[in-house]
């Protein structure tokens, strides 16, 4: 698709969104949701089925990541993984710094764990992040620079790609490439592999991953796009025109990634009509969707466990209700399955000291109103 094609289309849709929003209006009364707007909402589901069939039944794929330890030690976590998801992330194992740990030597004894797991259990695999600014090992300091950083990089993406070429469902080749506020006319974050190599950096990742496995699902992940704000506003529009100028290049990307991390104080920065728009734009140049990280950090909700759970799955159905209306969008991943293994008890703790709630299941492995949310989204999206 050329990019006079791909802004044409555009043109046209943002002249219809009037149009759209008021057929659509019946489903949402307005453009700004609070996940706690309608105290009435009883979040219950119909039926026994599993997260992953409730997806499967749409043509969605619903998955999870984690690492390998609670699923090789906890029974309980491990039974409840294997019935609710179809596709396993690595939530750190496929960092560089774990991976590559010397500059002679990988280390894909973990990872080989996890795929294995994954075909066990009848599982797709997912690979990330193949280039990201963070978890780079401590040699890197040392020993990359302009000189031999792509050979290093070609050298590490076609490694690990190729020991899994066939076995992955989708590869995250780039990682948070974009930080606008490093002041960049590109939006480009300022990170080792830029000031190495340019912006080439990012073909470079893209055309050696898909040399490496031409059936991968190649992806381009970041946040920030969630928001009715200022900053989410810019960073879409920047990320829109990098995915067009890759498209026009020929690059090899089939998707884009958003990680949803969404904040439960910003409930009511969630405008319905704008992620429409967005997610309308990426799928009218050809890309694929996928929700890669997604959770709710409750670290500035009140403290009762009921009212913050309604919060918490309120977001959850109220993003995803949007989100899965895009035909384009094919999967959805949560980070992390259950409360005890969430990466937001340590990153962003409550300040009262009391456990995070951000996921489908608690620490115990039960479910909360948030795995209701989700399965009514699932129940109620279009069939792919």
């Amino acid at each position: 698709m050329t990019k006079k094609r791909i802004l044409t289309r555009r043109r046209t849709f943002l002249l219809g969104v009037g149009a759209f929003t008021l057929i659509s209006g019946a489903r949402y009364l307005n453009d700004r949701v609070g996940a706690t707007a309608n105290e009435k909402r009883d979040f219950k589901v119909a039926g026994a089925k599993s997260l992953r069939d409730r997806a499967a039944a749409k043509g969605l794929i619903y998955g999870a990541a984690s690492s390998k330890r609670p699923l090789s030690l906890d029974a309980k976590f491990k039974a409840g993984f294997i019935q609710n998801c179809a596709i396993l992330v690595p939530e750190w194992e496929l960092n560089w710094d774990v991976i590559h740990p010397t500059p002679d030597r990988f280390d894909f004894s973990r990872v080989d764990w996890l795929s294995e797991f994954t075909r066990a259990h009848k599982m797709l695999f997912r690979g990330i992040p193949l280039v990201w600014h963070v978890r780079l090992p401590q040699w890197f300091a040392d020993k990359v620079d302009s000189r031999n950083a792509e050979q290093i990089l070609r050298q590490h993406v076609s490694t690990v790609v190729s020991r899994y070429a066939g076995k992955v469902h989708s590869w995250d080749v780039v990682n948070e490439a974009f930080k606008l506020a490093d002041g960049r006319s590109d939006g480009l974050r300022n990170t080792p592999w830029l000031q190495f190599l340019g912006p080439d950096y990012i073909e470079i990742a893209f055309r050696t991953a898909a040399e490496a496995d031409p059936k991968a699902l190649l992806v381009y992940n970041d946040y920030g796009f969630d928001y009715d704000t200022r900053e989410d506003e810019a960073k879409r529009t920047t990320v829109l025109k990098f995915l067009e100028r890759l498209l026009s290049r020929k690059l090899p990307i089939q998707a884009l990634g958003i990680q949803a991390h969404l904040r439960g104080e910003d409930r009511d920065k969630f405008n319905s009509r704008k992620l429409r728009a967005f997610l309308h734009d990426v799928a009218s140049m050809g890309l694929k969707i996928l929700i890669t990280e997604m959770d709710v950090t409750d670290q500035n909700l009140p403290k009762d466990i009921n009212e913050r759970d309604r919060i918490v799955a309120g977001m959850y159905e109220d993003y995803l209700s949007v989100v899965l209306d895009e035909p384009a969008v094919i999967a959805v991943l949560t980070w992390g399955l259950s409360d005890r293994y969430s990466w937001l008890s340590s990153y962003k703790p409550r300040p009262d000291k009391a456990p995070v709630r951000p996921l489908p299941f608690d620490a115990q492995m039960q479910r909360k109103l948030a795995w209701n949310a989700i399965a009514r989204a699932f129940d109620k999206a279009p069939k792919r």
